[in-house]
């Protein structure tokens, strides 16, 4: 491996990402167009930005090592993630649109109280910022054994590369580079598929030298059950996840909302397949790799096939999936410290100017907390898993509650906090605890099946309940007038911000139309300098050229005008 092209590869594709996000320093004149793009963000942006937003690194490593080991089966896993789109986008998705509320968590306040709020907040930033910063590491640790480079500075220029430009340019920002991000990454895994194949000589020989199973839907420990339960958690998960509900309540409309659900579950149709490829090939070339050595299987296939150059491409798409996981992470985080603590709490009266203020620093802030915690994976023996289990363990008592007071107008504060302390307490118990007594350890179907229908359970034995008795909570009756005088407010809603969202639209897919098309430069350029796939690269880089035009012909199409909006009403 070269690596002076493939670090020259990641240094100018990673200072373009930031070029574009300084573009949006001045877009963000409040909360709404810095948290939410003024309500107005197309919805195939917001559908591809919620793809990245969904996956990192992490992906290639962990579902890539059973991809080794067991086959198909890790595309039936990340199929579960289709599901949850598909039920997200039919009837999840919209009804987060319809609420009219900023973020998740001003929805729980209006709609179940603000203890409630308050409990949920400081649980989910806590989560989240060690999650996202766990998941840092890893991709840390991938450019720094792939280029040479010390580890430590690596995770810090990465680090705060992955913040600057959300703590710049808020949501626009975000979701621009989420879309540059996709076009990346596609284009890496689409070089190196062909290159796996020709490396294991054919589709033919790949089959004949499969282990027996390997293309079963199911396999080892990953089973029906297991499955079933996966895809119901990740209809909580991607229905309910307060970074992914941002992108439901940033679009136009409640159909919108829903378009960009399914855009995600057709994505996640598709890309699993080209994701799992490269190992499970890898399998027939090597099949030696045993313990942890099966999480390097994807990297060890892209050293293989992949010449200078292209090398540098794959990590950069694999460090881009991480950091717009994460900047998503940190936009939503960000937003809630400003919108729900500062200005909910500290600061009722602040001006848009400082709120402005309190955004960028706080998400500078809660991203040098994320590199703080990726920096002490390193001296904590297991940090990782962990955290992964802190997940497992607060998903569904988080997720669920909210979700279900979408629906319900019999579900009350005091039974969210006693249903999400119970099912947090349990999980933890049966989760951590037990197998760390050495008294019971949940299969990973059974872990998954109580963490999702414990509060579930819960959830129904309380409606049914409350139905039995008539009873209507008075947080519902209150969150109803609420709404009506939300629906009052946008129809006074001023022309002149209108405007301003109309001109942030334009400019946005403006910005996406140069950014394809500098990024088409960029690979005809990385054509000339690869030794292998260079017709493949050409094609790829016609074809992003190709898609430039598609946003520029829709900003075109976009003219600012001072009139009255006319959105759908919520």
């Amino acid at each position: 491996m070269n690596s002076t092209i493939d670090t020259t590869v990641i240094f100018v594709f990673s200072a373009f990402v930031m070029c574009i996000g300084l573009l949006f320093a001045r877009t963000g004149r409040n909360m709404k167009s810095f948290f939410a793009g003024g309500e107005a963000v197309p919805w195939f942006i917001g559908g591809l930005s919620l793809f990245m937003s969904f996956f990192s690194a992490g992906t290639f490593v962990a579902w890539g090592s059973i991809a080794y080991k067991y086959g198909w089966v890790a595309v039936t896993i990340q199929w579960t993630m289709c599901i949850g789109g598909l039920v997200t986008g039919f009837y999840l998705a919209p009804k987060w649109r319809a609420t009219g509320a900023l973020t998740a968590a001003e929805f729980i306040k209006e709609r179940l109280g603000e203890n409630v709020q308050k409990s949920f907040i400081y649980v989910f930033m806590l989560v989240s910022l060690f999650i996202k910063g766990s998941v840092l590491y890893p991709v840390a640790v991938l450019v720094s054994s792939s280029l040479g480079y010390p580890l430590v500075p690596c995770t810090i220029v990465l680090g705060v590369f992955m913040i600057a430009y959300t703590a710049v340019g808020g949501l626009w920002a975000v979701m621009v580079t989420d879309i540059l991000q996709f076009v990346i990454l596609s284009a890496a895994v689409l070089i190196i598929v062909p290159l796996a194949f020709d490396a294991a000589g054919g589709m033919a020989n790949f089959q004949a030298k499969a282990p027996d199973g390997f293309f079963d839907i199911l396999n080892g420990e990953y089973t029906l059950g297991f499955i079933l339960a996966f895809a119901v958690y990740h209809i909580f998960y991607i229905g309910g996840n307060w970074t992914f509900v941002q992108r439901y309540t940033s679009v136009d409309s409640q159909k919108s909302a829903s378009k960009v659900a399914f855009l995600f579950a057709g994505l996640y149709l598709i890309s699993p397949v080209l994701w799992m490829l490269p190992p499970m090939i890898y399998k027939t070339i090597n099949p030696g790799l045993t313990g942890l050595e099966t999480e390097s299987a994807y990297l060890q296939m892209c050293k293989l096939v992949l010449p200078p150059g292209l090398m540098g491409l794959m990590l950069t798409g694999m460090y881009f999936s991480t950091s717009a996981s994460a900047n998503t992470t940190l936009n939503v985080v960000s937003a809630i410290f400003t919108n729900d603590i500062y200005k909910g709490r500290i600061n009722p009266l602040a001006t848009d100017r400082k709120l402005m203020t309190v955004a960028r620093n706080s998400s500078w802030l809660f991203g040098l907390g994320m590199i703080i915690i990726a920096l002490l994976v390193p001296f904590i023996g297991g940090m990782v898993e962990v955290v992964l289990s802190v997940g497992a363990i607060t998903g569904g008592p988080l997720l669920a509650p909210p979700i279900w007071a979408l629906f319900s107008k019999r579900l009350s504060g005091t039974a969210t906090l006693y249903i999400a302390g119970i099912s947090l307490c349990v999980n933890l118990v049966f989760k951590i605890i037990l197998p760390l007594l050495d008294i019971l350890k949940l299969t990973r179907g059974e872990e998954m099946a109580l963490g999702v229908g414990l509060p579930f359970a819960m959830l129904l034995i309380y409606e049914l309940w409350a139905y039995s008795r008539d009873i209507v909570s008075q947080r519902y009756l209150d969150y109803e007038t609420i709404k009506a005088n939300r629906r009052r407010d946008f129809v006074e809603a001023n022309v002149e911000e209108a405007f301003e969202i109309q001109k942030q639209n334009k400019f946005g897919l403006q910005v996406i139309a140069f950014a394809l098309a500098f990024t088409a430069l960029l690979l005809f350029i990385l054509s000339v300098f690869t030794s292998s796939g260079t017709i493949m690269v050409i094609c790829i880089a016609g074809g992003v050229l190709l898609l430039a035009i598609i946003p520029f012909y829709a900003s075109r199409k976009i003219k600012p005008q001072l009139a009255a909006p006319k959105p759908e009403l919520r």
